[in-house]
């Protein structure tokens, strides 16, 4: 019977450790509208960089290689996602924060590099014909639209693990891992049917 006991009070020492006093004080509409804000004006921001953004007529050589580069970092946030949903499911509660963090980073450095890549080159159109043609479309329009909402819910995650709201955490969690994953698996997709045709 100790040993239960003691299990649940080590459970929410741990659950106290991951809390941040600063995040627990943004109230949840205000944490909201600050997440929605940010996540909005970074989808625009970049539908305006690849689409709109006339490109420069000369690109870097070092340019070319950042698509490879985005292939490996939105695979290394797969592998992390992964293993930071086992460690939850283990109720690895802080070995869980740590690789979501680490998945965070990975691809906020994708988003950077994306970024970087699409200011020197705009928009790839695909020239492949036949059936991978409306494969590659279905996968690179599923993959935006749900990129749209990977910010948002990544952001509304952490905001509520943080502040120690975890039971709405784990239900917005439910939406954020496949969702996440999705869009991650998807953009290796993405790279190697364009390098297959490009």
């Amino acid at each position: 019977m100790n040993t239960g006991i003691d299990s649940m009070s080590k459970t929410q020492n741990v659950k106290k450790d991951i809390t941040i006093d600063f995040v627990r004080e943004f109230s949840v509409p205000k944490a909201i509208g600050v997440i929605v804000f940010i996540s909005l004006a970074a989808f625009l921001f970049l539908i305006w960089l690849i689409y709109f953004r006339e490109t420069g007529e000369t690109t870097a050589d070092w340019v070319q290689h950042l698509p490879a580069l985005n292939a490996l970092l939105n695979s290394a946030s797969t592998v992390l996602i992964v293993l930071g949903f086992i460690a939850i499911r283990n109720k690895k509660f802080i070995r869980h924060m740590k690789l979501m963090l680490t998945a965070f980073v990975t691809s906020s450095f994708f988003l950077i590099s994306y970024l970087i890549y699409h200011s020197y080159v705009g928009h790839t159109p695909f020239p492949g014909e036949g059936l991978i043609r409306p494969v590659y479309f279905f996968i690179l329009i599923t993959h935006i639209v749900l990129s749209a909402f990977v910010v948002p819910l990544v952001l509304t995650s952490f905001y509520f693990a943080y502040s120690g709201r975890f039971q709405t955490h784990r239900r917005v969690s439910k939406w954020t891992f496949p969702i996440w994953l999705y869009v991650s698996v998807t953009g290796v997709m993405i790279f190697f049917i364009l390098n297959a045709y490009v």
